[in-house]
């Protein structure tokens, strides 16, 4: 791992700092990420407290990294979907059928279909009772 001045990483996000550090480890937890994050910025041990829900939620919406069922953070380009998943998951996978594109829109415009009577329907069963007066019977009555 090539040595950061504390300057250079200050200038660095929490999740840039966390992928330097997964370069050399492969992978590490939450907990262990973040501690070396706040050694290496030289932040008091009370920062750990006060920021981890923070570090986990960036490493979580991060792309660059994943979580792996170990419970530890990797980066995403050095797993492929194969070593994450284990033989009897593929075998499900493969047995799922894909959808065509055309099925897909055929299902939402049937969708759309339903959502659009029901509206209708409502709006019909809402207003059934209404009675329309005209101006010249409303002053009429007055």
């Amino acid at each position: 791992m090539k040595k950061y001045k504390k300057e250079e990483l200050e200038l660095m996000s929490y999740s840039d700092i966390a992928e330097i550090i997964l370069k050399s480890k492969k992978e590490a937890s939450t907990a262990d990420l973040f501690k070396e994050i706040i050694a290496m910025l030289e932040m008091p041990k009370s920062a750990f407290e006060n920021k981890i829900t923070d570090f986990f939620t960036a490493m979580t919406n991060d792309k660059r990294f994943i979580l792996l069922d170990t419970g530890n953070w990797g980066l995403r380009k050095n797993y492929k979907v194969s070593n994450l998943l284990e033989e009897s998951d593929l075998e499900d996978f493969d047995e799922v059928e894909e959808d065509s594109y055309d099925d897909i829109i055929e299902d939402e415009e049937d969708e759309e279909a339903y959502d659009q009577d029901n509206d209708q329907d409502d709006a019909t069963e809402e207003y059934k009772n209404l009675v329309i007066v005209d101006e010249e019977d409303l002053e009429l009555e007055q």
